[in-house]
């Protein structure tokens, strides 16, 4: 069995953040809707990536990748596919917004996956897309198949789901032949990742009014993204914030490639970590940080109530700090969590515990009482990336190695991050026990 072990070194440095998974998929998928040509800078490989390429061509265009360059370029037919199957390997994003842009464009459409992927839940759809002249099977998950024509009109649904569903929607229903309009039928949560949406479909020239509680959209547009750079990802910023924060030397990170005005709602990482205690700052648009206290109790952490409706993918690292920190710290409104590449509540809670911390999780919230020090141990890694990243910050202060199974999970969107962590002085050492 493999296992990652990772271990109390940490000296500190520079690193480049990797570009936004999430900005990548839309930026990719955008290319691939738009005629003619379009490239995007900024793209690393990953297994989600990869997943949109794939995408991209079963749609139609054709999708050439310069490695070295960092760039894919998209050529795209005036008239995209109008059938096929569409592999979206463990991406509930891609997925998600895969769908409806093929119900718009029409015809029989099969998708599958792998992992959790096809348990997860696509139920919105189930209800929608019939509504609207496309006929649904499925048994609650993948495979999934499709036939028919989304039809214009009136699409409801509820906020507080994953909005990948309302970006899917957002990025469909200006290919159709009519006007329609998405309704939110209660508050939207994860609103940053929406607003990143919206900007790049006005980058591509699309005309999306905000209605007040959803958005118009009207019809027969047509996507023109041309040259497009994706950002780097705040998402994985806050695994390098969580390391920083529990170095046991006070060692400095510095982040370059974040955008300082960005989108992306995780960039709230920085006032989470912030409020745990560590200090962060902006150096010559580089993004610094350091703990100014790590010989006092706990590192002078302070746990903190956060409600993470908006920032759910903040958790994972958030809740390895909290773990470590003087008091109580509690996540709420983190149901949303139950249905990520693993249940993250409960993996975070099983992890921390098998550490020797104290966690529990109730309902849709994690509640965490820090300890001083980890005692080491074996947690289990549940194939999740983030579950992965997140307990590299476990190591720093954990009086045995910390060892976590399914180490190539993060393949899924950041496959450097050993290399990345080992060029900061960290521990990371990639096993074969049993």
């Amino acid at each position: 069995m493999l296992q990652v072990q990772y271990g109390p070194g940490f000296s500190g440095g520079n690193v480049v953040v990797p570009p936004s998974k999430s900005a990548a998929i839309r930026a990719l998928l955008c290319a691939a809707l738009s005629p003619g040509e379009s490239l995007v800078r900024g793209i690393e490989d990953s297994e989600d990536i990869a997943a949109t390429l794939r995408a991209a061509r079963a749609l139609g265009a054709q999708v050439r990748v310069d490695p070295a360059e960092r760039t894919v370029a998209v050529s795209t037919p005036d008239r995209l596919a109008q059938e096929g199957e569409i592999d979206c390997g463990e991406s509930g994003s891609l997925l998600r917004f895969i769908i409806p842009i093929a119900a718009a464009l029409g015809g029989r459409w099969r998708f599958t996956g792998r992992g959790r992927l096809p348990q997860r839940p696509i139920g919105v759809y189930g209800q929608l897309l019939p509504e609207h002249g496309v006929a649904f099977r499925s048994q609650g998950g993948l495979p999934l198949e499709i036939e028919g024509r989304l039809t214009p009109g009136l699409y409801s649904l509820p906020g507080n789901i994953s909005s990948q569903f309302v970006t899917g929607l957002l990025m469909a229903l200006p290919l159709l032949p009519g006007d329609s309009r998405i309704e939110l039928t209660s508050p939207l949560e994860s609103r940053g990742y929406v607003d990143m949406t919206l900007a790049i479909l006005r980058d591509c020239g699309l005309c999306l009014p905000d209605s007040g509680q959803g958005w118009q959209t009207p019809g027969n547009q047509v996507y023109s993204l041309g040259e497009y750079t994706v950002e780097g990802d705040w998402s994985q910023a806050a695994f390098f914030l969580n390391l920083a924060a529990l170095s046991p030397q006070g060692a400095a990170v510095r982040l370059a490639g974040l955008d300082r005005n960005s989108l992306q709602g995780d960039r709230a990482c920085v006032e989470v970590f912030g409020r745990f205690g560590l200090d962060i700052w902006w150096e010559n648009g580089v993004l610094a940080a350091q703990n100014q206290h790590p010989d006092v109790p706990f590192g002078g952490l302070r746990g903190q109530k956060l409600d993470v409706s908006q920032i759910t993918d903040m958790v994972p690292a958030a809740s390895v700090c909290g773990a470590l920190s003087q008091g109580e710290t509690r996540f709420v409104n983190a149901g949303r969590l139950r249905l990520k590449e693993s249940d993250r509540l409960a993996a975070m809670e099983a992890a921390i515990n098998a550490l020797g911390g104290q966690a529990r999780a109730e309902g849709d919230e994690l509640v965490i009482q820090g300890v001083e020090r980890f005692a080491g141990g074996l947690a289990q890694g549940q194939n999740d990336h983030r579950v992965l990243m997140a307990l590299a910050g476990a190591g720093l202060r954990s009086a045995g190695p910390v060892r976590v199974t399914d180490p190539w999970s993060i393949q899924k969107t950041y496959p450097n991050f050993y290399r990345d962590l080992k060029s900061l002085g960290g521990v990371a050492d990639v096993v074969q026990l049993g």
